[in-house]
């Protein structure tokens, strides 16, 4: 009996450590092949050869490149790839290699060291889709990310930007549809003689017949891509010439007597590639094109092999038109190369003159956190319902700006044909044409610069100008009216007044005197009156202007002898242009820009109505893969908008101008801003870290200075993000999001001094407060709140990862409490935290939460409690507390200076911060350097904003990133199982320790188990006398 009662123990250890050793494998199992649903097709792809653009510094014959590389290069593992098209008879300036994906980190850095390489990129592959279409179900599919190709009727409907709404307009249409052409006069301007002739136009798209009966001028059909075919096989290229230069009586174009060049740059899949685009592009130099349409684009603006080439092309007089894309009627969605200041982006309205709802809006999102976006679209046309040509023969009706674009290409050529071809290189170029179309387009009534640019084309009027247009400067817009509403929306909304941050304004200069150009004296402001002199101005602007165009920006401030001003300040700001003499000429042409200032100016308004928005702490889509806030829309995976007052936030800014509030913008640390001045800082889904001197200044502001602070969270989970990852066919490697929604662990850093956390449950349903019906759209929950703090909680459903698997444990049917809204009195100050931020974000909005954000600034600004949200019922006896250990943390395999403006960076107050500040570390704060960076990571720095000088614009993002020595021993044993990936995520302690504590404690049990059976036989060899009493 005795010795047999060890054996349940062991047999029970053994149990427990088959178990865990199980446990273990198959975490790892799991990890080591994570989210196979997420890859192409479901299957773990496998990592051979990828190809790459190795751009050099001249343009040389590709052999001459070829020779170069394999003289210079000791590494192995790369080969040349060789590219048969039309353009291989002409000097290139980049060439195309395969790399074994074993050795490509070292391959790459023996290129980027030789002195004749400028950089190398990965060959990235477009995918022409919709932009929401290029993820389906949440899984990424082939391709880069791109805006849509009209291939079907879209129906008739007007976004409203004052309500959430659509209007319909199919039942009221003014005309039926006709043909565009008679629409914009182009018939007036045939019988003049002019119909397009002696015009090279570039048609970028997926091809033509060289039989099509609708055009009598095909010069040229030229192949691009990896399939033996010139013809169009969809159908898109067909129409979009058709447009330009048909001639068929049904269906008539713009130029019929266009030279047409076609350039199939598209797979019958719709797919291309970066090297087939750089390679067309260097053809149409090479030919000498004249116009050039492309009717795509696509969010990312930092693709710097493609966008460089943009600027070559129009560099070489080349006048680029473009569509502005079709992710409308969201604001902030411009696409790339229409949103470049030298590219005509087009947008699109109905036959009412109403903006379609497909088409993008601005503003441009490239200078933002610390500049202002510039107008875009240049100008808008008809895009919908358009007559053009089919793929064989016959006429059919498409919409969308890709539609637009070709429309304005048409109108474009017959513009051209108008100056004799001996002069066209001498007056026309992408800056002459632009201001031609800018100045002589009409202003619709309703709708704002950022919806329509500079208006409807007039083809009529631009023609009167190109007439009598001798070369100079100007600048787009040329007119700045805060009485002119909606048009100068959002500038009309909210006055001027002393005391508040610099008013941004970013005009474009156009230079049509050359393709370089120099500010020749700084800009200056001359008021028209003495209450002008209230206004201070202060500029940065383009040193040097190239190709064509630069930008201007106006930085404004009313001095303190202002405060009490009320009134119209009027007057003018001019900047003189100079370029080089062109061939021919001996002196310097120049030229003065004016831009005429109508100005409204309030007396400072009270603290307690002044909101500062924090834009400073916000990272967008590109260059990192940031995901979208709400979870539930699973066909758009980025946050792309801009997260701006005036882009996706622009209808809370309208409710709250409404509402009696001065909303300003902080693209600056917290130290840049005076808290005596503000009533509430308001924090919206924000991503970035924050400084430690942030962190100490906001505290102080709100204890002791009695600053709001206003919080909307996002959703954060390590889990789910992981899940949420991709592999980039392109790039072959996978890409995770580098933060969730927002950064909670930053956050809660901040929060940290007053008490208050949040943590990583993703939570969805509705819930109401006082009968208002609200959507919880993937948010998070309050996890720490002090004593004497009112907590709202609601019954809501964890969608996470960890909480998917406790809801099937559950078997789904448990709504725990979980905390969602709380305020809070601290010291001077007062607190309120919202774990949401979609129903104040206009990109995914279910249900907006307007009603609770003006009861929160009523009490974060002026202390007025709603009796509902501050009842009793919901006030906190004692306080909701969290361990640390269970608080959300932070990735440690993502490399946030990449994308931070903290990690890694100088504290430092920028051009849209108090003049008083620019270039110190801010208020009460000694000038020091201060660079913050997270353990583990290196540094890189992404340089100044965009809004600065011509050679801090041209500034990009490093593409490829070493890994520093002082990367975790987990990052290095995680390259065993993916292999080096950017943003590849770790085991994190939670996957793996359970498993492996249960293990060694089976390990010990065993192990103290067969030392106590050992002692009990040396006890019984020895004679010992207790075992009967035992």
């Amino acid at each position: 009996m005795v010795t047999a009662q060890p054996s349940l123990p062991l047999k029970s250890s053994l149990f427990i450590l088959l178990l865990s050793l199980l446990l273990l494998h198959f975490r790892l199992s799991f990890r080591s092949s994570p989210n196979l649903t997420l890859t192409p097709d479901g299957i773990q792809p496998q990592a051979t050869c990828s190809n790459y653009i190795v751009r050099f510094t001249g343009y040389k014959p590709a052999s001459d490149h070829r020779s170069y590389l394999e003289s210079n290069l000791r590494s192995e593992g790369w080969e040349w790839i060789q590219r048969h098209n039309p353009a291989a008879k002409f000097p290139t300036d980049f060439g195309l290699l395969s790399i074994r994906d074993s050795v490509k980190e070292a391959v790459i850095e023996e290129i980027e060291r030789l002195g004749l390489v400028k950089d190398v990129s990965v060959d990235l592959s477009y995918n022409r889709g919709l932009l929401s279409g290029a993820f389906e179900d949440g899984k990424k599919r082939h391709g880069k990310i791109f805006t849509s190709m009209s291939f079907s009727e879209e129906k008739h409907s007007h976004y409203s930007d004052l309500s959430n709404s659509s209007i319909n307009w199919s039942r009221h249409l003014l005309m039926q549809r006709s043909q565009v052409t008679s629409l914009f006069g182009a018939d007036a301007l045939w019988r003049k003689g002019y119909t397009g002739a002696k015009v090279k136009m570039a048609i970028f798209d997926t091809g033509l017949r060289a039989d099509h009966p609708h055009f009598r001028n095909i010069k040229e059909r030229t192949n691009w891509t990896n399939e033996d075919t010139l013809n169009d096989n969809l159908g898109h290229g067909t129409f979009v010439a058709g447009v330009i230069a048909g001639e068929d009586a049904e269906c008539l174009g713009f130029a019929p007597d266009t030279e047409i060049y076609a350039f199939r740059v598209f797979t019958d899949a719709q797919v291309s590639y970066t090297s087939w685009f750089l390679d067309a592009f260097n053809y149409a130099i090479a030919s000498n094109m004249d116009v050039l349409n492309l009717s795509i684009g696509g969010p990312d603006y930092l693709d710097l092999p493609f966008v460089e080439k943009v600027w070559e092309i129009t560099a070489s007089n080349i006048i680029m038109v473009s569509a502005i894309g079709n992710d409308g009627p969201l604001y902030g969605t411009l696409n790339n190369p229409a949103d470049q200041s030298d590219v005509i982006g087009v947008g699109g309205i109905d036959y009412n003159d109403h903006i379609a709802s497909f088409s993008s809006r601005g503003m441009s999102t490239w200078e933002i956190p610390h500049g202002y976006g510039r107008i875009k679209p240049d100008v808008v046309a008809y895009g919908r319902e358009i007559k053009g040509s089919k793929i064989s023969t016959g006429c059919k009706h498409l919409s969308g700006t890709s539609v637009a674009s070709p429309v304005v290409a048409g109108v474009v050529c017959l513009l051209v044909s108008i100056i004799p071809e001996n002069k066209r290189k001498e007056i026309l170029n992408p800056a002459s044409m632009k201001k031609a179309l800018v100045e002589g387009a009409a202003k619709l009534a309703a709708s704002n610069m950022y919806e329509q640019g500079a208006g409807r084309v007039d083809l009529l009027e631009s023609f009167e100008i190109l007439k009598s247009y001798q070369p100079r400067a100007s600048i787009f817009p040329s007119v700045l009216d805060y009485t002119d509403c909606p048009y100068t929306w959002p500038f009309c909304r909210q006055a001027l007044y002393s005391g508040a941050m610099p008013i941004i304004f970013n005009s474009t200069i156009l230079n049509g005197m050359g393709v370089i150009g120099y500010v020749q004296n700084p800009p200056a402001w001359h008021p028209s009156s003495e209450e002008g002199n209230l206004l201070s101005i202060r500029f940065t602007y383009s040193e040097v202007i190239w190709p064509w165009t630069g930008y201007l920006a106006l930085h404004m401030q009313i001095k303190e002898e202002g405060a009490h001003f009320s009134g119209v300040i009027e007057g003018n700001v001019t900047v003189r242009i100079y370029s080089p003499p062109p061939q021919g000429e001996k002196t310097a042409r120049s030229s003065t820009c004016v831009l005429q200032l109508k100005l409204n100016v309030v007396p400072t308004p009270p603290r307690s109505k002044r909101v500062l928005w924090d834009q400073f702490h916000s990272i967008k889509y590109p260059p990192g893969y940031i995901p979208r806030d709400s979870l539930e829309v699973r066909n758009d995976i980025l946050d792309w908008h801009g997260d701006h007052l005036h882009t996706n936030f622009h209808i809370m800014f309208n409710m709250l101008s409404d509402a009696g509030y001065y909303v300003e913008t902080l693209g600056s640390p917290f130290t840049c801003f005076d808290a005596t001045q503000y009533g509430t800082l308001l924090l919206v889904d924000p991503e970035d870290e924050y400084f430690q001197e942030e962190i100490e200044k906001l505290r102080d502001d709100v204890i002791n200075t009695g600053l709001g602070l206003a919080v909307f969270a996002e959703w954060y989970n390590v889990d789910t993000m992981v899940k949420m990852r991709f592999f980039y066919d392109n790039t072959r490697s996978w890409w995770t999001p580098v933060t969730g929604g927002a950064n909670i662990p930053a956050l809660n850093d901040l929060l940290e001094p007053f008490g208050i956390a949040l943590g990583d449950k993703i939570l969805n349903g509705d819930f109401s407060i006082n009968g208002e019906q609200s959507r919880y759209a993937s948010g998070t929950n309050i996890v720490r709140f002090p004593r004497g703090g009112y907590l709202h909680s609601f019954p809501f459903l964890d969608t996470s990862e960890s909480g998917a698997t406790q809801n099937v444990l559950d078997s789904g049917t448990i709504k725990a409490d979980s905390s969602i809204l709380g305020l809070l009195d601290v010291g001077e100050g007062r607190i309120a935290v919202y774990g949401d931020s979609n129903c104040v974000d206009s990109s995914h909005m279910v249900t907006n939460c307007y009603w609770l954000l003006r009861k929160i600034l009523d009490f974060t600004g002026s202390n007025i409690k709603d009796p509902v949200l501050f009842s009793e019922s919901v006030k906190q006896g004692v306080p909701l507390y969290e361990d640390d250990n269970r608080l959300p943390s932070r990735r440690t395999d993502v490399n946030y200076s990449v994308y931070s403006a903290v990690t890694g960076k100088d504290l430092i107050c920028r051009s849209d911060s108090r003049y008083e500040v620019w270039g110190t570390k801010g208020y009460n704060l000694q000038v020091r350097g201060r660079n913050k960076k997270l353990p583990g990571h290196h540094v890189i720095d992404l340089g100044r904003g965009l809004n600065s000088t011509y050679y801090t614009t041209r500034s990009r993002h490093p593409k490829f990133i070493k890994r520093s020595k002082g990367d975790s021993l987990g990052n290095k044993y995680l390259g065993l199982l993916y292999g080096d990936e950017l943003d590849v995520p770790e085991l994190v302690a939670s996957h793996w320790l359970v498993p492996a504590v249960v293990a060694v404690t089976g390990f010990v049990l065993i192990f103290s188990i067969w030392r106590i059976r050992q002692k009990r036989r040396r006890r019984r060899r020895s004679g010992s006398g207790r075992l009967p009493n035992l």
